[in-house]
């Protein structure tokens, strides 16, 4: 994880930006506390260890420490749909799931972690820059920085390959869409207060969630840093299950996510409130 300095920032873009979207303003200021953030996306050499600790409980003589968090039934499809495991980034997890491995590895490290909120997402992506993306105001060099629909050749990448940001983060533009901590609200920025101090919106229902940063299959339109995306039910479509998965959306091959850590721990009916954040009834 690397540091991500507390200080404020102009969120949302501009009504000119090239590509922008009414949710994408206005534009408002935001002041935020120091965090730690993972360089990269969660991996699957990571999430699996997640995914089928499940198994490992079925085991005679297996931690039952493990048992304190609930975890992702069996997948009925190979989740990686055979684009690559090792280095590569998890992907297809619910709002749900993302919420719960951070629980998962708060419990296994000692340490608290969680999802981003939407506000420290993109002041993190941005980096200090005001620009459509983190390397400038066009995508011109966006083949530098991104794994997007030009250069992806029909699938996600490993993690890490492409240049990182000023503040030393990879894949913020594109490789896959990643997971926030807000509610998806088109009207959010319009509500806002002129200056606000890590806002984020809680969950009242399981659709829609905000996802940032554009994926593998995007246009670089979608990878700019304040670009929104919104879950949709749409994303299991072919989930065979009744009821659909609450842990898996089968459909959303360009979504994962990464975690933050704030240097401030919360009191534990804060952590509880960012674990279960994701409303799980699907």
């Amino acid at each position: 994880m690397l540091p991500i300095p507390a200080g404020e920032f102009l969120m949302g873009t501009p009504a000119g930006e090239a590509g922008r979207n009414p949710d994408e303003g206005p534009q408002h200021r935001v002041k935020l506390e120091a965090f730690w953030m993972a360089a990269h996306e969660v991996t699957w050499d990571e999430y699996r260890l997640f995914m089928f600790s499940q198994q490992a409980n079925e085991t005679p003589g297996s931690d039952p420490t493990l048992d304190a968090v609930s975890r992702p039934t069996r997948p009925y499809v190979e989740m990686s749909f055979g684009m690559g495991l090792n280095g590569f980034p998890a992907i297809s997890m619910t709002h749900h799931a993302a919420n719960k491995y951070a629980q998962w590895l708060s419990a296994k490290t000692g340490h608290f972690y969680r999802l981003p909120t939407e506000a420290e997402w993109e002041y993190a992506c941005r980096a200090g820059t005001t620009t459509a993306y983190s390397f400038g105001p066009d995508a011109a060099a966006i083949k530098e920085y991104a794994v997007y629909e030009a250069n992806s050749k029909g699938q996600y990448a490993p993690v890490g390959k492409k240049k990182p940001n000023a503040w030393g983060l990879h894949d913020m533009h594109g490789n896959v869409m990643e997971w926030t901590l807000d509610q998806y609200d088109a009207a959010t920025y319009s509500k806002a207060p002129a200056l606000s101090l890590m806002p984020w919106v809680p969950s009242t229902t399981p659709y829609p969630h905000v996802a940032r940063g554009g994926s593998w299959q995007d246009t670089p339109d979608k990878l700019r840093c304040g670009a929104r995306a919104s879950s949709d039910p749409s994303w299991k479509a072919q989930d065979p299950q009744l009821p659909k998965s609450i842990w898996y959306h089968t459909d959303a091959l360009g979504l994962g996510f990464r975690l933050v850590r704030p240097v401030k721990t919360p009191t534990a009916a804060d952590m509880f409130k960012y674990w279960n954040n994701g409303v799980a009834e699907e």
